[in-house]
């Protein structure tokens, strides 16, 4: 049965279609991916399943709960970590946590055995009397997840959980992610533009454009990609295309000054190359399907040439809030 259930979820602004009729279902359990670049309707799509947004069109259960007619329930049965910042850094961490905990109606006799657990999670329970200010980007990130955790969640939503951090606090974060899932069997919705992260998901939906384009697991939508990727460089580009199409009947692609192509088994079809192939290479190079092969297939670009300016990308979240 699904936690989550999306059907025809559409939002406009000003004739502006930031989220296009997209239907979908989160099991019970898993870590669910939001995969695509800035202004893809990631947030948007987290804004209207979490009651901030009002939906066009469509509708959306949480919990069995309607996010229209039953905001109060929606919001109870879910977590929320922002994309920015939202902490009071004047409070200490404990101080943080109990307001929230205070606003969900967390029993008095319940917050110091829920504290001393989130907090642990997230390896903060040493810290929770110090002031926000002096923590790093990290810990106040990790802060946010135990805040989010406090009333016990059915479902966490992460909105780029780990933008503006370094890469190895990235990966601190995700262990957390993780283990989070492992030991609570959390349902968490997340969003990305980082591939290495969408690999962590149990499913992903890849998002361009306000429209999901795919959804499956990532070893599923790999397999969709066409193959293991062999890529070839030569002094020669011509001549190798030409007996690389005609002998093995294969796409032949120009790609960063390199000859591309896609096969199945690439281990097994390496060695026919070598020993085969009369036109000289200078270099190869084979690999499996990534991500990046996924959403250039799917999307007929990379996310990078996509993702909107920070600053672009607020002033349109800014000026979404203010129209609801």
């Amino acid at each position: 049965m699904n936690i989550i259930e999306v059907k025809n979820l559409t939002k406009k602004f000003n004739g502006l279609t930031a989220v296009d009729d997209v239907s979908f279902g989160v099991k019970k359990g898993e870590i669910f991916g939001f995969l695509g670049p800035n202004g893809a309707g990631k947030s948007t799509t987290i804004n209207m399943l979490s009651t901030i947004l009002s939906p066009t069109e469509g509708e959306a259960f949480i919990n069995n709960f309607n996010v229209l007619s039953q905001k109060d329930e929606v919001r109870k049965s879910i977590g929320l970590v922002f994309q920015d910042p939202s902490l009071d850094d004047r409070l200490t961490a404990e101080e943080n946590l109990r307001f929230h905990a205070r606003l969900y109606g967390v029993p008095s006799d319940e917050y110091k055995k829920r504290e001393k657990e989130v907090l642990d999670l997230v390896d903060l329970w040493e810290r929770r009397n110090e002031v926000i200010k002096n923590f790093s980007g990290g810990m106040k990130r990790r802060l946010e997840i135990a805040r989010g955790l406090i009333h016990y969640p059915a479902v966490l939503f992460l909105d780029e959980p780990t933008i503006g951090l370094d890469p190895q606090t990235r990966a601190h974060l995700w262990s957390y992610i993780l283990k989070l899932k492992r030991e609570k069997e959390m349902t968490i919705f997340m969003t990305t533009h980082y591939m290495n992260e969408a690999e962590n998901c149990d499913r992903i939906a890849i998002i361009d454009n306000g429209k999901i384009i795919a959804l499956d697991t990532t070893d599923n939508l790999k397999t969709q990609v066409g193959g293991d990727v062999i890529r070839m460089k030569t002094n020669n580009k011509p001549s190798l295309k030409k007996e690389l199409e005609e002998r093995y009947k294969v796409e032949v692609k120009e790609e960063d000054g390199t000859l591309r192509i896609e096969v199945a088994n690439g281990d097994q079809f390496l060695p026919r190359l070598f020993n085969e192939l009369t036109a000289k290479i200078d270099a190869i190079e084979l690999r499996k399907p990534t991500l990046d092969d996924v959403f250039l297939n799917f999307t007929g670009h990379a996310i990078r040439e996509e993702e909107a300016s920070d600053k672009e990308h607020m002033r349109q979240q800014m000026h979404m809030r203010r129209r609801t």
